[in-house]
């Protein structure tokens, strides 16, 4: 685990929590303890540990390499932080990758430099992607902020930096997430969702050889915030109103992820309980039409108030969801597995699935000043956590064996 010894309180530092050996022993059991409720809904349930406590900036995207190397992104859309905005977990500390003049402020062109890196993810080939959502707390979107890069993170050198441009890229985008098809184009196929800090979210497309991008489905519903939706969160029922300030995290398009062999993309809005998909040959595809797209989007039915969404070897699809404060698992028969649940699951984010465990990170994002009338209600450590993709069955001592 890492952050085990203490450290500093400062940006970019981790360090465990004090309480942790106290929280663990009343968590994560499953089993009630208060005689009222035995609803997991109510008691914590599943089993996981915390990877890292951060107590400076909050994260979001996550990657793990199969070597085991843990690579983190910290936004600055929400707070214009002067921590690294990627990084990497080692021996206890964020150090900024693929190097401090990239990762950290500075007086660099920001088509040069990392702006505010949001989801992440893995390409087959073991290459570390990300979204840079280019935005910076309080400021405009600059031209070349807003882009795709990929690492080597057996050399840490850039291998690909494509600028998202309009008009794939409006003014009020929000780059959320993204997912990587090497099985069509060139040299790829990137699927980014946009879930828009206004009223405009879309899929965009991006050939990764030549770097041309393609809006599709900005106005189709699978993309679209849901008017009047109510979440209940931390206990209080939150109505998204278009127009009125949000209260809680609202949004489009979002969550992505890929079937095992890149054939389907699946997505969902923030603002939303529906998973929907797409065959990825449509898709990449520059010469099929909007109305052919719409045609073939299907509707896999409810997931819950997902964020971050991830797929393992098996096709099962990984789910956060911030009004449970859980993460679910969807089977390929369309049925759901309670993987965690636990208080100190909020506003999971970020999601990322190896081939033995799923790691995710808790933001606290709808603690935001912004979603409460000017009041930062977030409280560090926010956490990275990790639970086993095949939990381990406990013991019976009294089983003969």
């Amino acid at each position: 685990m890492l952050g085990g010894c203490a450290l500093p309180v400062a940006a970019g530092l981790l360090r465990p929590s004090a309480a942790r050996a106290a929280q663990e022993a009343g968590y994560g059991g499953g089993t009630p303890t208060t005689g009222v409720n035995g609803d997991q809904g109510y008691e914590s349930a599943g089993s996981f540990e915390i990877v890292a406590d951060f107590y400076g900036p909050g994260p979001s995207g996550v990657a793990v390499t199969d070597s085991g190397r843990i690579f983190v992104g910290f936004p600055r859309h929400a707070v214009n932080h002067k921590g690294a905005t990627l990084g990497e977990l080692v021996q206890g500390r964020v150090v900024p990758w693929p190097s401090a003049e990239l990762s950290l402020p500075s007086a660099v062109a920001p088509a040069d430099r990392l702006m505010s890196i949001h989801g992440m993810t893995m390409d087959t080939q073991g290459r570390v992607w990300a979204i840079d959502d280019g935005k910076l707390a309080g400021q405009p979107l600059q031209p070349g902020a807003a882009k795709l890069v990929c690492f080597d993170p057996q050399t840490n050198r850039l291998v690909h930096k494509i600028v998202l441009t309009t008009p794939a890229l409006l003014p009020d985008s929000h780059m959320n997430d993204l997912r990587v098809d090497l099985t069509h184009g060139q040299a790829g196929t990137a699927y980014v969702t946009d879930s828009s800090f206004g009223h405009s979210p879309a899929l965009v497309v991006v050939d990764i050889a030549s770097g041309r991008q393609r809006r599709v489905l900005a106005t189709h519903p699978s993309t679209q915030a849901e008017p009047g939706f109510m979440a209940v969160v931390e206990g209080v029922p939150l109505v998204y109103t278009p127009g009125k300030p949000p209260r809680f995290v609202v949004g489009g398009a979002d969550g992505v992820t890929l079937s095992p062999n890149s054939d389907r993309l699946f997505y969902a809005p923030l603002t939303s309980r529906r998973l929907y998909s797409l065959p990825t040959a449509l898709l990449a595809d520059p010469t099929v039409s909007e109305v052919a797209l719409a045609a073939a989007v299907k509707d896999e039915g409810e997931k819950g108030t997902a964020d971050g969404l991830a797929t393992d070897t098996q096709g099962r699809i990984y789910t956060t969801n911030f009004e449970q404060d859980c993460i679910l698992r969807r089977n390929t028969d369309g049925s759901f597995d309670l993987m965690v649940h636990d208080p100190r699951i909020l506003s999971p984010d970020g999601i990322f699935c190896t081939k033995t465990h799923v790691y995710c990170t808790l933001g606290q994002w709808n603690r935001l000043a912004s979603f409460n009338g000017g009041q930062d209600k977030r409280k560090p450590p926010y956490h990275l956590i990790r639970f086993p993709i095949e939990p381990l069955l406990a013991y019976n001592a009294e089983q003969k064996i």
